[in-house]
């Protein structure tokens, strides 16, 4: 169960590797988590995670995920589940993509769009109905500013964003009233290993801020965290730009 601050004891990563949700993770377990599950592809890198984490002190476990096969989210996730409640799921898988090659080969931009979107659609649906079994839970969404409004530099990756954004809106007013929490997460630039080489855009934020802003979010039992806090202004401006002038824009 929750903490009296509305923090995890247990905790469900999918997306073992993600800088950001291990940044979230190492940032709870200061607090309060116990148990961790990372959900990934089998890689040694999610091996290498795990044994950081439990260096930090709490027990950790590897499982095998991909947010590619939606046939078997429900039967990995079930597995987790049936060891004991979790506290929290946090949905933190995504690919960047390739716009410019991704344009050129339509099978690539499909499996950026099947990865951020359709992937995260089924592991969304099978977790919320998992957490509302057991009567608690807060399912954290990953999202990203890039789905407020579509750009030309990466429509690609924003629309599956746009996605995403929109149907964890809408899972969370599905849920509202059951004991189970949705919060989306909505960051600007992150530097990390994904965004390595890209020039960075205003307002860029750290895995470590969006950590901090994740921790803030559960305690206040949030539904929308922009990090950092500025975007969220930014944002409705450009939203409401014309067109014709937005697509002028360096964006």
């Amino acid at each position: 169960m929750k903490d009296a601050f509305g923090l995890p004891q247990s905790l469900l990563v999918l997306g073992g590797t993600s800088e950001i949700a291990l940044a979230t993770v190492r940032r709870l377990i200061a607090r309060r988590t116990r148990v961790v599950w990372l959900a990934g592809r089998p890689s040694p890198a999610l091996e290498t995670a795990a044994a950081e984490l439990r260096a930090l002190g709490p027990e950790v476990h590897t499982v095998a995920f991909d947010a590619l096969d939606p046939g078997a989210h429900e039967e990995v996730l079930g597995k987790i589940f049936a060891e004991g409640d979790v506290d929290m799921v946090l949905l933190a898988f995504g690919v960047l993509g390739d716009q410019a090659g991704d344009e050129r080969e339509p099978a690539a931009a499909v499996r950026v769009v099947q990865t951020n979107y359709t992937g995260a659609v089924s592991a969304g649906l099978v977790a919320a109905r998992a957490l509302q079994a057991q009567g608690h839970g807060s399912l954290v969404v990953l999202s990203s500013v890039a789905g407020e409004r579509a750009r030309r530099s990466n429509f690609i990756y924003g629309s599956s964003k746009a996605g995403l954004d929109a149907f964890a809106q809408g899972l969370g007013d599905a849920l509202h009233g059951t004991g189970v929490h949705v919060m989306v997460v909505r960051p600007g630039f992150v530097r990390s290993k994904m965004t390595e080489g890209l020039p960075e855009t205003p307002l860029a934020t750290t895995p470590e801020s969006v950590a901090t802003a994740v921790e803030l979010g559960l305690r206040r039992r949030s539904e929308t965290v922009w990090v950092p806090g500025a975007l969220r202004v930014v944002m409705s401006a450009l939203r409401h730009v014309p067109r014709g002038l937005f697509r002028r824009l360096a964006l």
